[in-house]
């Protein structure tokens, strides 16, 4: 497939290897979230006026803050359940994230490491139990960076493949505090799954018609991208491997935008010694993007070989049948076994 040249005529390439086959995982879906039952019960439970587990009409269904959260529409506890819903969709094994709202952000060191290892342990429980068809990025306390790179290091030796942060995480991710942590992602091989933070964005617009998620949480994630990109962490960092949510938001559309600024204006320059496009061309990019003319144009611009298959499931605005939106856009076939699974099952398997 030829690619779609941007950014001032060059094209966004990364010398990342050659054509993934499809791996012995089968089809992979890389953005699935689930809630770890170890949150709500025992010294660490959450409190209950923020998140709690019920029971209604014999599903565990998430309530926070009292109120139900109506966007769940598929199983986000039972990790069989989650696997037999997205078998019936054809795919063969699920990378689980927390749901972003359980990330330990705005807490203190300790209660931050707490909550981040309650989750480490049971996720790692979990592929444990069976590493055929489940994998886990886990989370970390990444407002405290030696408390984060201690996590991301027990997170890795347990079996999981790395951590999610949000969009927002650490003052944003280019900030220069979160230099140890991107070294030891980058020593790890972790996979860093980067997810918006649901209205990390506070405009009263949002407010209104469902903005805060169809426009808000893509433009978190742009700004995360950018924020890491022009901060140096992958100029610095060649072997870090970060999956941005949604197909990244709405950053392909602004990387033309991000590279004249760097070209034209002081400030928009970063830290960077080599173009920022250089930079931008090592993000992953899920499929999740609603729109197959929007998915094609993603792989061409950034390489059938950055881009993985994912859900957003359970929620209501993810893909349940994200492989038929793969396969509906005409790939040729090394291409399409890539995007699959090929991908994912490398950044899972870090080594």
């Amino acid at each position: 497939m030829r690619r779609r040249r941007i950014g001032g005529g060059r094209r966004l390439t990364a010398g990342t290897g050659g054509v993934s086959g499809p791996g012995s995982l089968g089809v992979v879906d890389a953005h699935a979230h689930i809630v770890v039952d170890d949150l709500f019960s025992g010294p660490a439970a959450l409190d209950p006026a923020f998140a709690e587990l019920r029971e209604v009409d014999g599903v565990r269904r998430l309530f926070t803050r009292g109120k139900e959260l109506a966007s769940v529409v598929g199983e986000f506890v039972d990790p069989p359940a989650m696997l037999a819903q997205a078998r019936a969709h054809g795919v063969d094994h699920l990378l689980l994230s927390p749901w972003v709202q359980l990330l330990p952000m705005g807490l203190p060191a300790v209660d931050a490491r707490r909550r981040a290892e309650v989750q480490l342990e049971a996720l790692a429980r979990v592929v444990a139990a069976d590493p055929r068809h489940l994998s886990a990025v886990g989370a970390v306390p990444i407002d405290h960076p030696a408390e984060a790179v201690a996590v991301l290091e027990e997170a890795c030796a347990a079996g999981l493949s790395g951590v999610e942060l949000a969009a927002n995480a650490g003052n944003y991710l280019g900030d220069d505090g979160l230099e140890p942590f991107w070294e030891a992602a980058e020593s790890l091989q972790a996979l860093v799954f980067v997810h918006p933070a649901t209205r990390g964005i506070s405009l009263p617009a949002l407010d209104d018609f469902y903005l805060w998620n169809t426009v808000g949480n893509p433009a978190e994630t742009a700004i995360a991208g950018a924020h890491l990109a022009l901060g140096g962490a992958l100029e610095r960092h060649p072997g870090l491997r970060v999956l941005l949510a949604h197909g990244g938001g709405v950053l392909p559309a602004v990387c033309g935008r991000i590279s004249h600024g760097q070209e034209a204006v002081p400030a928009g320059r970063g830290k960077l010694a080599r173009p920022v496009e250089e930079s931008l061309a090592r993000f992953y990019f899920d499929t999740v993007t609603h729109d197959r003319r929007q998915l094609r144009r993603l792989i061409e611009d950034f390489g059938h070989e950055h881009v993985v298959l994912g859900s957003d499931r359970p929620f209501d605005m993810g893909d349940p049948d994200p492989a038929a939106a793969v396969r509906a856009i005409g790939l040729e076939p090394a291409e399409e076994a890539a995007v699959l699974g090929g991908n994912a099952a490398r950044l899972i398997a870090r080594r």
